[in-house]
């Protein structure tokens, strides 16, 4: 596993696990522009998939944003069989608004717990108490348009998620992987577990970098973006 970080400075740290890869959430205008470029270059024949690919890359990156997501890695595993298993890591930052992010989590648990698919129960991780939840639900194929909703390919995912409340500041940290391999959920699960095991509130570089950086951890703490 290797630590991911990012820019700015984050607030919180957690390891990739092995076969996901991580997406830029923020890329710049100038990679986004040689995107449409490469697209409106390719023969007439593929340009139209690619075309519907980059909109959906750009509509995907535009949703998360929304629900603020720092982090978003696809995950691609063989499955034995020369097949490949996918499934889509999310982590994100929920701020409590000056509530008690232990009690907002706990709300979370209620509510999730009342669900008759779904599961919750306590984690106990290095830094702290967390809750994870699980269900498994129906959903429609991914970018489909609304005109074509009377008869929308649907099919059952399996959703794990894990919240954490931090350390010292009002900011719950959500982890989700979702997958539609559902007979691997438990597969899944251990994944998901493996990576909330390494979400830590303290800077993992070594001393001398930070402080070679400028300032101390708490001022070089900011949103994992």
């Amino acid at each position: 596993m290797t630590m991911v970080e990012a820019e700015p400075r984050p607030s919180f740290w957690y390891g990739m696990p092995r076969g996901y890869l991580q997406l830029d959430l923020n890329p710049s205008s100038e990679r986004i522009e040689l995107l449409a470029q490469q697209v409106l270059g390719l023969p007439a024949e593929l340009r139209k998939k690619a075309d519907q690919a980059f909109r959906f890359y750009s509509g995907a990156l535009t949703l998360l944003s929304q629900q603020n997501v720092q982090g978003c890695a696809l995950g691609l595993h063989p499955d034995g069989s020369g097949g490949v298993l996918s499934s889509v890591l999310t982590v994100s930052s929920i701020s409590a608004s000056g509530l008690d992010p232990k009690l907002v989590v706990a709300t979370l648990v209620k509510t999730s717990g009342e669900t008759p698919e779904g599961h919750t129960q306590p984690l106990e991780l290095p830094c702290g108490t967390g809750s994870f939840f699980e269900e498994q639900r129906t959903t429609t194929a991914p970018g489909r348009s609304g005109e074509e909703s009377d008869d929308l390919p649907e099919g059952t995912v399996w959703q794990g998620t894990v919240a954490v409340p931090a350390v010292s500041s009002f900011q719950i940290v959500v982890m989700q992987l979702v997958t539609s391999e559902v007979d691997y959920a438990d597969d899944y699960r251990n994944v998901l577990f493996g990576v909330a095991s390494t979400l830590t509130f303290t800077d993992p570089s070594p001393t001398e970098t930070r402080a070679a950086e400028g300032g101390s951890v708490a001022a070089a703490r900011s949103p994992f973006g």
